[in-house]
């Protein structure tokens, strides 16, 4: 089912559900994927409340929600305002295609292509971005889903090897100026990294060059996974990250990137993410939950 209802103080909104999930995508701004629950559950997805309901802004405002941006991150051409109608098409009965306006200044083009599983808890986003301008761009898609207070990422790590068995690096780790590691609200172990939302602690951030194949994000008994793809041949922003995760005290934003890609005039990138929204009882505190409670449903 796709239809329009208002949500937080927006008249246009694309609403999407198959019965299991639903979601909310802004019309009037954006676009933001801007929630996304089971039907009737949560939302899992931050809402600002501050930034609802508004348009026609001068300046980048982040909403919350999901949207798409490109790697590098400079300003200001990251922070492009893109808070004017956005134009829909309807592809399917389970699928949308979202276009804002150009950004002319920056010379691209991007749209947020969404497909809802017709009876099941899954959904396909897919990001494109269209070189419009005159000349060559190089940049990564970069899918920033922003999630709501007080809950927890996981992140998988591949298996541990013997030092005998394998001589070289298996992915990077990369550290922000303001992280700090000793940082309460991380848990390294040998199968994880958890980083805990914390509305009273500063910005943080790490990435990695992640190929396990999905990240996930547990408030209360929701777990929201994130699937996205990994190739070692290619070259990655940000020192080789294909995932990163930041948090400040009002949210945290669980991300994924494409590749480095030159772009000619008129040539598009596409990154593919699919979410899940999952029923976890358990609070994923060791290896040992999430092995046992979440692993089975990924």
């Amino acid at each position: 089912m796709i239809a329009i209802r208002e949500f937080g103080g927006w008249n246009k909104n694309l609403y999407m559900t198959n019965g299991v999930i639903e979601l909310y995508a802004t019309l009037e701004v954006g676009p933001r994927i801007i929630s996304f629950s089971f039907v009737g559950g949560d939302n899992i997805l931050k809402e600002f409340d501050n930034e609802l309901g508004k348009d026609g802004e001068d300046e980048f405002k982040s909403r919350g929600g999901h949207r798409l941006w490109t790697s590098p991150e400079v300003k200001p051409r990251t922070y492009f305002p893109d808070n004017t109608e956005v134009m829909w098409k309807e592809l399917s009965e389970y699928s949308v295609l979202l276009m804002p306006p150009a950004e002319e200044i920056n010379g691209v083009q991007k749209s947020i292509e969404i497909t809802m599983s017709a009876d099941s808890d899954a959904v396909t986003v897919t990001h494109y971005v269209t070189n419009i301008g005159m000349w060559e761009i190089e940049l990564a898609p970069w899918a920033i889903t922003v999630m709501r207070v007080g809950g927890v990422s996981i992140i998988p790590l591949p298996d541990k090897r013997s030092h005998t068995e394998v001589l070289v690096p298996e992915y990077p780790l990369v550290v922000w100026p303001y992280t700090n590691l000793s940082d309460k609200r991380y848990h390294f172990s040998d199968r994880y990294i958890t980083f805990a939302q914390d509305p009273y602690m500063p910005p943080s951030k790490i990435g990695l060059g992640l190929s396990q194949g999905f990240a996930a994000y547990q408030y209360k008994d929701n777990v929201f996974v994130k699937y996205f793809d990994y190739d070692v041949s290619e070259v990655y922003p940000d020192m080789g990250c294909n995932f990163e995760t930041f948090s400040n005290e009002e949210m945290l934003e669980v991300e994924s990137l494409g590749p480095l890609t030159v772009l000619s005039p008129g040539e598009s990138v596409t990154h593919a993410e699919t979410w899940r929204m999952l029923k976890v009882e358990k609070e994923l505190l060791s290896d040992e939950d999430i092995d046992k409670n979440l692993l089975p449903l990924i």
